[in-house]
């Protein structure tokens, strides 16, 4: 079957690694005719195009800039990235039937194609992929406000929102918080809607048992020398988006409270609107502090990251204290594929911190108070963290491949 998907993620083709990605490829595996429409930002200077890469047909829409940019041009960029969507679509795709639209969030402002696609394909299943909520999100960390000036934009968005709900047969969500939330504040939506479609990868090839101990034992140590991490003492990391919602205050609290410590190391890359406050913070005490056992790099190549990753021993994850919504962070993929235990430092909505908990794969605490992570931090530090490590990898296999998030979708078209 034809199917087509709508995403603000910037796809130039489908073998690198990332959970769009994974499953595209995983479609194109199973026979479909997989169509991609993508962003091309105006910084890349390019116009509309429509390639063939991959096997898949990839229609890069010229927009504005849309990440990375000031919060004028990013939020006009949101507003208008639907006409630019629609009239690309009717350009190049006006001849093709599709079966099933999917799409995922953010952002929240494809009503319009959405509608556009259904009117063209009536036979054609929507689905959700459900990984951000917004605005409510906005919200909870105070970018956004329900009253006042700020309430024009609440309300505008809030309106997208329940339109491309709306819109969609079917909503995937990354965990069962995320489906308890949407029903909770949505009463249109049926609960035959809503199903768990979580974040999810395609493994790479397994290795004997031996084969990966030889193999992570010689990559462990180049890449710790490379990055200049020490070679036996348990390293941290955290990786990923250096935004507001990782709530980097509490962080560099973290951060600065464990800096001493002699019995563990913290590595954090990324990139984000708060990379240059963590900078500061991590330059002054580098001058202030003759045994530093904390690094901070800006992010990495994909593959480059991975390796790094695999060279580790914990990954940590940071969520903003004042969230109500239950986000569920990508990044736990690569710490369960590499068979690392997780500490969690989130608000208490989201469920990803008591799931592993639950699944003896991690520890949780609320991101308020750094005492609380330091607790962590050791009771880490003395863990079976082989153990947790190997609990981790078979709750990714039991529930978070690429297969999970691809059967649950087709069993709404094989109907």
């Amino acid at each position: 079957m034809n199917i087509i998907f709508l995403t603000m993620a910037r796809i130039t083709g489908i073998e690198a690694r990332g959970i769009y990605q994974d499953l595209m490829r995983k479609f194109l595996k199973e026979g479909h005719t997989v169509y991609i429409v993508t962003p091309s930002e105006r910084r890349l200077a390019l116009d509309t195009s429509l390639t063939e890469i991959d096997g898949v047909h990839i229609l890069n829409v010229k927009t504005l800039n849309l990440q990375k940019t000031n919060a004028i041009e990013k939020g006009l960029g949101q507003v208008l990235v639907e006409d630019q969507f629609t009239s690309a679509i009717k350009k190049y795709f006006s001849d093709l039937k599709f079966e099933l639209i999917l799409y995922s969030t953010p952002p929240i402002t494809f009503p319009k194609v959405i509608a556009y696609l259904k009117r063209q394909n009536p036979q054609a299943k929507t689905y959700l992929l459900l990984k951000d909520i917004f605005p409510q999100n906005a919200v909870d960390i105070g970018m956004m406000s329900k009253t006042g000036v700020k309430g024009v934009l609440y309300r505008f968005f809030r309106k997208k929102e329940i339109a491309l709900y709306k819109a969609s047969d079917f909503i995937g969500c990354m965990s069962p918080a995320n489906v308890e939330f949407l029903l909770k504040n949505n009463d249109f939506i049926r609960k035959e809607q809503v199903e768990v479609a979580p974040n999810s990868i395609e493994l790479q090839q397994e290795l004997t048992l031996s084969e990966e101990y030889n193999k992570r034992r010689a990559e462990r140590d180049y890449i710790r020398s490379k990055y200049g991490l020490p070679k036996d003492t348990p390293v941290f990391i955290y990786g990923g988006n250096l935004g507001k919602p990782q709530g980097i205050d509490f962080l560099i609290k973290c951060l600065d409270a464990n800096k001493n410590r002699t019995d563990c190391f913290f590595v954090v890359v990324g990139t984000g609107t708060e990379l240059p406050r963590l900078t500061e913070w991590y330059e002054k005490a580098k001058s202030n502090t003759t045994t530093l056992n904390v690094k901070v790099m800006r992010g990495l190549p994909k593959e480059d990251y991975d390796m790094l990753a695999r060279s580790c021993d914990v990954g940590l994850i940071f969520l903003d204290h004042r969230f109500t919504i239950p986000n569920y962070p990508s990044r736990l993929l690569s710490y369960l594929e590499n068979k690392m235990p997780v500490i969690c430092a989130t608000d208490p909505s989201t469920d990803i911190g008591r799931i592993a908990e639950d699944n003896g794969y991690g520890f949780w605490c609320e991101s308020v108070r750094t005492e609380d992570f330091t607790t962590l931090v050791t009771n880490m530090v003395e863990a079976d963290r082989k153990t947790m490590g190997e609990k981790g990898y078979e709750f990714l296999m039991s529930n978070y491949l690429v297969e999970h998030t691809y059967n649950a979708i087709m069993r709404h078209l094989d109907k």
